[in-house]
């Protein structure tokens, strides 16, 4: 548990989410190579920004995720980040100018009280296209 802490000036917090994110009229365009991309580039987002993706996984119109991060961001800051780059990066890649990845809705749900290794075994077996 300790690698998951942020140690502050003034504070040590361990904040957990898990965030489901859908495809724009759950349109069916994942494969587990297009997953890959979402994920590789969810997590350089991540790395950017200075909080951590503990868990992704997906299925062919959504994806999930368990995300490790500071206080100094709220949940929509973190989402609005995640959805923009991968959004644009997807688009680029897989030729999808024009159009939009993303539902503009989104799940979060605070996992403090649930064990994290229940959460993280939860999103591994998620159905994979």
């Amino acid at each position: 548990m300790t690698s998951n802490l942020h140690k502050g000036r003034h504070s040590v917090t361990a904040l957990n989410a898990h965030l489901v994110f859908v495809t724009k009229y759950r349109k069916k365009l994942f494969t587990q190579e297009s997953l890959s991309f979402l994920h590789e580039t969810m997590k350089d987002t991540a790395k950017k920004m200075g909080f951590n993706i503990e868990e992704f996984n997906g299925e062919a119109d959504h994806v999930h995720l368990l995300i490790n991060y500071p206080p100094k961001y709220s949940i929509s800051k973190l989402v609005n980040h995640l959805k923009g780059v991968s959004s644009r990066m997807y688009r680029s890649q897989y030729s999808m100018q024009g159009q939009h990845l993303w539902s503009p809705s989104y799940f979060a749900s605070s996992v403090g009280g649930a064990p994290i290794e229940v959460l993280k075994q939860y999103i591994k077996e998620q159905k994979s296209p």
